[in-house]
């Protein structure tokens, strides 16, 4: 079952700054490489979103709207937020069920 929870869209830009500052010091914890999104990335992905609710992946591509792409889709997978990018590096955030620990700003309103 997929929720409506997907990429970029649905965060404002406060909040993926907020997340890609908390994200600064983060090493990627897992990585997409030339198999793309495989079952076994997306697996990993969800345990790794499940402990951390904000990880890095790395994304073995050398074409940037493949990188987007293929982040694009992971986050999809996974039902998560890409909150940015930085070169081969995604920002995946997943706010967990129970107990979040991250606490991101209030949308505003329009």
């Amino acid at each position: 079952m997929k929720s409506s929870r997907t990429s970029e869209t649905n965060l404002t830009p406060k909040q993926r700054q907020f997340l890609k500052g908390l994200a600064h010091p983060l090493s990627p914890v897992v990585r997409v490489g030339k198999g793309g999104v495989s079952d076994a990335v997306v697996a990993e992905t969800k345990k790794s979103l499940a402990a951390h609710e904000l990880i890095k992946v790395r994304i073995e591509v050398d074409d940037g709207d493949a990188r987007r792409a293929l982040a694009e889709k992971l986050a999809d997978a996974t039902d998560s937020h890409v909150a940015g990018s930085v070169g081969k590096i995604a920002i995946l955030y997943r706010e967990r069920d129970e107990k979040p620990s991250i606490k991101l700003p209030k949308a505003e309103k329009s």
